[in-house]
């Protein structure tokens, strides 16, 4: 084992700017009073941390300081004794040593507790057997010692001494389980369990058999203990299920939360039995909603998700969707968000009127509450959550819609945005519910505030008012939401009537003097109150145009030409055909009059007037085929949008089921419990060993089958092959970890002695420690590891030199200066997925935009997107069918989030310059933003990197 993996106990923080003091000092102050020794001795322990021998110093520590009764220099003295060289460089051990182990036997019998225990704690480090013997007697007799700190580390010394070193107390099972029969307190008693646990399983199980019903009235440490020894029994040998699945339905009601945890995720491994299903997902429910910790929730969350992911648990989970939906009190929306999902994914027609039922009352609930940050968001889930329940289960469209109508006139728009979407589709689906969802849009039409929703609305009572009544009733609202007409005359005079009559001005100033409310005024008059009381007054369509957003009005246009269509050919009666055309023309007159004239703040737009001007001669005109055009094709196209969009989301949860079932080939074998080998039955890994790997960063990944293109990929030579110290290095990411497994080869035929790594970092880059210098004999070689711990997504390099002394030769340190390792920034980047309005969102608040031009020698666009998909780990979020079929340009948009929850967000817009020939490149740009500058500048780099499709 090299000195870089020997294992270390001890961390002691150093001050970098320290000198280091010379032996001779350091002598006289250990030979000084008891303050002095204290520092002295803190000296010598940092300075062997850092690679100094002292072995001058050995015998004057035993002879000045080890006498000494202080209880800070007992202290450090067992920092000293582990960290110290205690053999001679031929393997044997010290003679000095001899002297320490008496003043530890002594210490082994002294009267205070904390000395004896910290003793013991002292010798489960150390590895030296010659030590251990002599203390065996005292470390036994510490079992029966008064004090239950003295007892449990008696356990752990003699568990680690039993581990390591059988021979020295081979009987030491026997003696635990016989000191654990008559112990009485939770921590010892936890200690010793452990121990036959690890060194002797039989008789663990023996002792858990003789106190299997008095478990609940156990400590909780000595409970997860217990779960630890049935779970891995019960893994090693199934037929022992039945002994011990009782004991863990009975940990279940335990009051510590975390043995409850642990109980419920080994009864899941144990047994598939709905019952025992039901009460661990029960279990996890309760944990989740009275745990207060928000990273608790959502871990506990995900392992109810992890249940609902096995076909036969779901059906089991779909009983409990009521009481998931109590995890919605939490405040946090991310808990709320999964919980939501979650209840979701288990709906059926069993549960969705209760579902339903809950999910209103949260949306009511949230109505006027604005005290909390996110109640704006949650509501949109709410409301997203609702469309989808209402999409599956058409029958509840109709309780749902009412409600959730009335939030079409809330402030926030992107909830509202969310309801308008959710009608628009409803209408079209269901022909039942129009009438309902007409009348319910009548009545919020007036109070609506955002001038997207607005037109939305129009357009839905344009596409969807079918009766006379309807017809007039909209036109009765669209007159009320305009005000008195026409505008620009209404405006003047109501601007005249306010002003005195000697303030009043003419015509040609009083363009230029608008204020900012888009009304007329002299330089004196209006006091700011007034005109926003004005504001106030007006009625919301006459707002809207006043504050130049026309756009509006071309919507208003298309649906007052829409329903003018439908009035003419249901009503018989000429007159009145004409009546209703006049009106919906002179409303449109009036708009275009408005949008020349200079009362508004902005001008109307070309696109508008020319929109507004077709409605006019559309009317004029009425003929079949405009007809044929506004009132069919437009609903139509609608349709074909909302039908294609069901498809799709047929299609990923046809995906979704067919991943979660488990298919058996018709050649498959068939695995008979009670015919398999003892050692086949490891089916399933061990959770407790998967989560304590996990914990170490040690987690081994599923490498691609073959090797060349997983790890041998990440090797990176770092020295040439002529250089007398050889380096290469595998990177190994884990996360927020880095792990460099770096291999030196001493290629020359000296010794190298001090042969040192030395690391640097640019970036968000962090080196944890320095690797400790190591010898390297001629033509040897050695591993030396270093951790890098990462902060932020962005490139980082990390750059360094291998430094070492010859031995023998009287120059100066030699030095071999490494190439620069690239973390690659792909490591950190997994495919994620948004909604359109959240990408469009992200897009406009992002600030770093960078832009990469596309040169590459792919030549069809197809293929040079799933490229630069596969390149980037980004997810594509349009549509396969939007991009499907050839037309020679291509824009597609790509998102991706990073462990440290960045986002990315690209933009492809490509295109096959066919003039140029078959065989010429595509062309075009990608546009990357991100929040962090760093982000965005490393995705660039990535893309530039990969454009080219390399040939094999």
């Amino acid at each position: 084992m090299t000195a870089a993996e020997n294992v270390c106990y001890t961390l002691i923080n150093v001050p970098m700017d320290s000198e280091p003091p010379s032996e001779i000092s350091l002598k006289n102050d250990l030979k000084g009073d008891v303050k002095l020794k204290t520092e002295a001795l803190k000296k010598v322990i940092i300075m062997i941390l850092n690679g100094e021998k002292l072995p001058g110093l050995l015998m004057t520590i035993i002879r000045f300081v080890l006498p000494l009764q202080d209880h800070t220099i007992k202290k450090l003295l067992l920092v000293f004794w582990e960290i110290v060289p205690k053999t001679t460089p031929d393997g044997r051990l010290l003679q000095e040593m001899i002297l320490v182990c008496d003043a530890y036997r002594k210490d082994l019998q002294h009267p205070n507790e904390f000395i004896r225990g910290s003793t013991l704690r002292f010798l489960c480090k150390l590895k030296e057997a010659e030590l251990l013997e002599p203390l065996m007697p005292a470390i036994r007799a510490c079992l029966e010692h008064r004090h239950s700190y003295v007892r449990r580390n008696a356990v752990l010394a003699i568990y680690t001494i039993y581990r390591n070193f059988e021979h020295l107390i081979p009987d030491a099972p026997e003696l635990i389980h016989d000191f654990l029969v008559n112990e009485k307190d939770a921590s010892c008693k936890r200690n010793a369990f452990m121990m036959l646990i690890h060194a002797d399983q039989d008789r663990a199980l023996d002792y858990l058999s003789t106190c299997i019903d008095q478990v609940q009235t156990f400590g909780d440490i000595l409970q997860l203990v217990i779960v630890e020894l049935i779970y891995k029994v019960c893994h090693a040998n199934p037929s022992e299920r039945a002994r011990f699945i009782r004991c863990i339905y009975n940990l279940l009601q335990s009051s510590s939360p975390a043995v409850k945890y642990e109980a419920a995720g080994t009864l899941v491994t144990l047994s598939s039995a709905p019952t025992a299903i039901k009460a661990a997902a029960q279990c996890y429910i309760d944990l989740i909603i009275k745990e207060s910790d928000n990273n608790v929730k959502l871990i506990v969350l995900d392992r109810l998700i992890e249940l609902k992911e096995h076909p036969s648990h779901e059906r089991v989970l779909q009983d409990l969707v009521m009481d998931i939906l109590r995890v919605l009190s939490t405040p946090d929306l991310e808990v709320r968000k999964k919980t939501l999902q979650l209840a979701l994914d288990l709906v059926s027609s069993r549960n969705v009127e209760e579902l339903v039922i809950v999910l209103k009352k949260e949306v009511i609930k949230t109505n006027n509450v604005t005290e909390h940050e996110d109640t704006d968001k949650y509501r949109q889930l709410l409301v997203r959550t609702l469309h989808s329940c209402s999409v599956r289960f058409p029958d509840m469209a109709a309780n749902v819609i009412p409600v959730l109508m009335e939030f079409l006139s809330d402030n926030n728009e992107a909830a509202a945005a969310d309801v308008l979407e959710f009608v628009r589709e409803a209408i079209q689906r269901f022909d039942n519910l129009r009438p309902l969802i007409v009348e319910k849009m009548l009545e919020v039409f007036h109070s609506i505030k955002s001038v997207k929703i607005y037109r939305g609305a129009l357009w839905i009572l344009g596409e969807y008012c079918s009766t006379k009544e309807d017809i007039q009733s909209v036109m009765t609202e669209v007159r009320r939401s305009l005000g008195e007409i026409p505008i620009v005359e209404s405006e003047i005079k109501k601007e005249a009537g306010e002003l005195k009559p000697e303030e009043e001005v003419s015509v040609g100033p009083a363009q230029k003097l608008v204020t900012e409310m888009g009304t007329y005024a002299t330089q004196s008059a209006l006091s700011s109150s007034r005109p926003a009381k004005k504001e106030e007054d007006r009625p919301p369509l006459r707002g809207f145009l006043l504050d130049g957003d026309f756009f509006v009005a071309a919507s208003l246009a298309t649906t007052l030409t829409k329903i003018a269509l439908r009035y003419v050919s249901l009503v018989q009666e000429k007159k009145k055909q004409n009546s209703f055309n006049a009106e919906a023309m002179l409303l449109m007159a009036t708009i275009l009059h408005l949008g020349k004239s200079s009362l508004p703040k902005k001008p109307i737009t070309d696109d508008d007037v020319d929109r507004i001007s077709l409605c006019l001669k559309v009317l004029s005109e009425c003929s079949p085929l405009m007809n044929d055009i506004f009132n069919k094709e437009c609903r139509e196209s609608l349709s074909h949008m909302l039908s294609a969009k069901l498809e799709e989301e047929k299609l990923s949860q046809k995906k979704e089921s067919e991943k979660r079932n488990v298919t058996v080939q018709p050649d498959d074998p068939i695995s008979f419990m009670q015919l398999t080998a003892k050692n086949e039955m490891s089916s399933k890994e061990d959770q407790f060993q998967l989560s304590l790997l996990a914990a170490m960063g040690n987690t081994q990944r599923k490498e691609a089958a073959d090797p060349l293109a997983s790890k041998l990929n990440k090797v990176t030579q770092l020295t040439g092959f002529s250089d007398p110290v050889y380096a290469e290095a595998y990177v190994h990411v884990n996360q927020y970890d880095i792990v460099l497994d770096v291999l030196v080869v001493n290629q020359t035929s000296d010794t190298l002695q001090n042969c040192t790594l030395e690391l640097a970092t640019l970036g968000d880059l962090k080196l944890v420690e320095k690797p400790s210098p190591l010898t390297l004999a001629p033509h040897d070689f050695a591993n030396i590891k270093a951790n890098v711990k990462v902060a932020s997504t962005e490139n980082g390099i990390i750059f360094g030199n291998v430094v070492y002394d010859v031995s023998g030769a009287a120059s100066d340190r030699n030095c071999v200066v490494l190439s620069d390792i690239h973390i690659d920034i792909m490591d950190y980047i997994q495919p994620a997925s948004c909604t359109d309005a959240e990408f469009r969102q992200m897009w406009a608040e992002f600030e770093w935009e960078n832009k990469v031009t596309v040169n590459t020698n792919i030549v069809d666009l197809n293929e040079y997107l799933q490229h630069i998909l596969k390149s980037t780990n980004m997810k594509c979020l349009t549509p396969e069918k939007a991009l499907s079929g050839y037309c020679g340009f291509m824009a597609a948009n790509l998102y991706a989030r990073s462990i440290f929850g960045e986002d990315a967000l690209a933009n492809v817009s490509i295109e096959k310059p066919i003039h140029l020939g078959p065989e010429a490149p595509v062309t075009g740009h990608i546009r990357i933003r991100a929040k962090s500058q760093g982000m965005a500048l490393s995705l660039g780099d990535k893309i530039n990197l990969s454009q080219k499709k390399t040939s094999l």
